[in-house]
């Protein structure tokens, strides 16, 4: 993640739990997402909410299916509990 920070890249975040009816709407939305041109320059980090509590604490993130956005070193966007694609690809777009 820091790397990936370092260099400049465009980062998402997505914190994820198996039990979550959210996150498993927003996954299939995130792969299609990542397979379009623009994203694919970015990196995706992937933080599992029951198990990655010093994630969870360095991204300061309380609830699963929150999607984080960073421009380089800076937090761009950050959202929860969305599942509509358009705001998705929005958050994503924020990273760019």
């Amino acid at each position: 993640f820091q790397a990936a920070q370092s260099a400049g890249k465009p980062v998402i975040v997505e914190v994820h739990a198996d039990w979550c009816p959210v996150c498993t709407k927003q996954k299939p939305i995130s792969a299609a997402l990542r397979a379009k041109p623009e994203f694919q320059k970015a990196e995706f980090f992937t933080v599992d909410f029951d198990t990655q509590k010093d994630a969870l604490a360095h991204f300061k993130v309380s609830k699963q299916s929150t999607i984080i956005s960073f421009k380089g070193k800076q937090e761009a966007g950050r959202s929860t509990g969305v599942s509509d694609p358009a705001a998705i690809e929005q958050l994503f777009r924020t990273a760019l």
